[in-house]
């Protein structure tokens, strides 16, 4: 771990001030985040059951990223992700038995059972979906942004710009696409943030290993637009920050630039043995956990009791157990369908 995030693992009990925040919103963002984490729980045991198949990345212990961004967004917003694209999906409203069905390969799947893992997708939720290949899915977010500035200036159509966050890792950001794509956003304003999730790891390259700058949002200044570095493990600070960006990035202000230092909790994917990272660093972030520190701070600051959190955790179970009973009793897909899909239809 490069020297400088050290600095940033903070006791379990380090809580951020935030006196505006509601008690409905605060358990909207819990029940987000248990159920990104019960899902991808979930995903890995059917996985070791040979109930999915492929690659499947896991999102443990970045929930505060997905929820804390997505969820300050609006419907009307769109999400571009990368091949950890679950709880994206989830948090952007796409329904759990429909991302387990596509995981299971199904025809009820968002994705028709085509996708995968890697290729949730769904144009009603505005989830423009997520890439197999690093980087992809950063020019595609491009093009959502820009198509907003032209709905609203060209064709006159609403009032409010679409907002356009766009998440990809760490080992991203030494990719040509990465810096093309902030030169060409800053330039014509578009309405994107662009979200690093640095796990500190891309595969098992240390971060601190492959990149000349470890701290990614100094790359922003080059470009012009503000780069924001956050505690990735603390949803509060995380929507803080991404609160800040949508409203620049819907006022016509252009992008914005945020690093989110959290850490995965498995490995790259589940066939990945993690045998790269030490124990004693697993154990530092483990300590925090963001779903254990936002389930504190709602207690220490009598925002609900542990009766409505344990209930919240019931329903959530219940969700992810009915999401399995819909994905295995749903059709698999019929053989003289296999070229549909492949292009678009009138």
């Amino acid at each position: 771990m490069h020297e400088k995030n050290k600095n940033l693992i903070l006791p379990i009990n380090f809580i951020i001030s935030n006196d505006n925040i509601s008690t409905d919103l605060v358990l909207l963002l819990y029940e987000d985040m248990l159920l990104g984490r019960s899902f991808e729980d979930m995903c890995a045991q059917m996985y070791y059951r040979g109930k999915m198949f492929g690659f499947v990345h896991l999102y443990n212990g970045q929930e505060a990223v997905s929820t804390g961004v997505i969820k300050a967004l609006n419907s009307e917003d769109y999400v571009c992700s990368t091949y950890r694209d679950h709880v994206h999906a989830l948090s952007k409203g796409v329904p759990s038995k429909y991302v387990m069905a596509e995981l299971f390969g199904k025809e009820t799947g968002c994705s028709r059972g085509r996708g995968g893992s890697m290729h949730i997708f769904s144009a009603k939720h505005n989830f423009l979906g997520g890439f197999a290949f690093i980087g992809e899915g950063i020019p595609i977010a491009i093009g959502a942004a820009f198509q907003s500035i032209y709905k609203k200036q060209i064709l006159k159509l609403g009032t409010l710009l679409s907002v356009t966050a766009c998440f990809f890792g760490d080992g991203t950001t030494n990719n040509g696409q990465f810096f093309e794509c902030l030169n060409m956003s800053v330039l014509w304003k578009l309405p994107v943030i662009f979200v690093v999730e640095n796990n500190q790891w891309a595969i098992g390259m240390a971060h601190h290993r492959s990149t000349s700058l470890p701290e990614i949002h100094k790359k922003a200044q080059a470009f012009g637009l503000p780069g924001e570095e956050v505690d990735g493990m603390n949803v509060l600070a995380v929507r803080n920050v991404a609160q800040k960006a949508i409203n620049r990035a819907r006022a016509g202000e252009g992008p914005t630039l945020i690093e989110a230092l959290t850490y995965r909790f498995r490995g790259h994917s589940l066939a990945d043995p993690d045998e790269l990272r030490s124990r004693q660093e697993k154990n530092a972030w483990l300590a925090r956990d963001p779903i254990k520190r936002l389930k504190q701070y709602i207690i220490h600051n009598n925002l609900s009791n542990l009766d409505d959190l344990h209930s919240i955790e019931l329903q959530v179970k219940k969700n992810i157990d009915s999401s399995v009973d819909f994905a295995i009793s749903s059709p698999e897909p019929k053989l003289q369908d296999l070229k549909s899909y492949l292009f678009a239809q009138d």
